[in-house]
This record gives C-alpha cells, sequence and structure tokens, in this order.
C-alpha cells in the first residue's frame, strides 16, 4: 500500500512539472510571436556604380545601395545579397558580408561588388538586338540584408527607363 501511494505522487509531480513546462513554452511562444509585429519593408535604390577588376570573361562592379528603414525599429544585418536583371533576364549577382545596422526611420549607403558573367552578357546582347522596343529597357533590382532566423529583410525596386536617340525618333516619326 505505501507503495502504491508514492507511485501515485510521483504521477502526480512528473503531471504537474509537465503542465509548468508546457506554459512556459506556450508562454515564450507567445512572447516571441509578438516580436515578430508587421513592418514595412525597407526600400533599397541603386545610387551608383565603379568598375572592378575581373577575372577572364566577366565584369565586375561595385554597386552603391541606398537602404531605407521606413519602421520603428533599427534593422541589424550581417549579410547582403543583391540581383539586378533588366528585362526580364539575369544581369548581375553579388554578396557582402558587411555588418551594420539601419537605424530606425534612416538610411544608409552600402556596397556590394557584383559579377556579370560572359553568358549573362551575351544573352543582354542578342535579347537587346532582337527587341520589339529596343528604346525600353526594364530592369529589377532584388535582394536581401541577412538578419538570422526571423530577422532577414528582402527588398525589391523596378521600372522602365525609354532610351531616345535621334535616329529612333525620326524613324518613329515616320512609321504611318
Amino acid at each position: 500500500m505505501k507503495l502504491e501511494g508514492s507511485f501515485d505522487r510521483a504521477k502526480s509531480v512528473l503531471s504537474d512539472k509537465r503542465r509548468i513546462a508546457f506554459t512556459l513554452l506556450a508562454v515564450t511562444f507567445m512572447v516571441g510571436c509578438a516580436g515578430l509585429a508587421r513592418q514595412d519593408p525597407v526600400q533599397a535604390y541603386v545610387v551608383g556604380v565603379e568598375p572592378l577588376q575581373g577575372e577572364g570573361l566577366e565584369l565586375r562592379m561595385l554597386v552603391k545601395l541606398r537602404v531605407q528603414n521606413p519602421n520603428d525599429m533599427a534593422v541589424a544585418y550581417s549579410g547582403a545579397a543583391l540581383w539586378l536583371d533588366l528585362n526580364g533576364r539575369r544581369l548581375a549577382s553579388g554578396v557582402t558580408d558587411n555588418v551594420g545596422t539601419v537605424p530606425r526611420y534612416g538610411e544608409v549607403v552600402m556596397t556590394i561588388p557584383v559579377t556579370i558573367s560572359a553568358f549573362d552578357m551575351a544573352r543582354q546582347v542578342f535579347a537587346f538586338v532582337n527587341d520589339e522596343n529596343p528604346n525600353e529597357v526594364r530592369y529589377r533590382v532584388r535582394g536581401k540584408l541577412e538578419g538570422g532566423l526571423f530577422g532577414t529583410r528582402r527588398f525589391r525596386d523596378e521600372g522602365v527607363f525609354e532610351l531616345e536617340s535621334p535616329a529612333g525618333s525620326a524613324a518613329r516619326r515616320l512609321k504611318p
């Protein structure tokens, strides 16, 4: 009998410990989710491009990127990646392991070295020559600021450049 009573008490203590552990886990999870409040995406704009020394047939450039944070919390990052597309085709990509912070309601200018492969250059040239509207260039800039498991911030910008040439505008006027 004595043994039966101690077994019941041990089961009760174990059950209480499980309830406490589950409650602590649930509270920790809810507090963690509260920190993931909806935030506006960071904005990034290309503000400069400088040539770099390349290898073989590749072209290297240093892209200067202005990153703006429209949120009330600073964005810490430990690395960044960047992809540049023209007319729906990959042009360049690059990464950096720079570490920094974009202040709350602030901005920083960061530099990311990018590479344009010979194949990507050839693909762009052939597409441009065969394009129906060579006076229009669509661009897309995509990237991310690495911030760990829940802190990675992605950004994107896209638009169209209109290229006018004297021959193009004269040819356009001559079309019926």
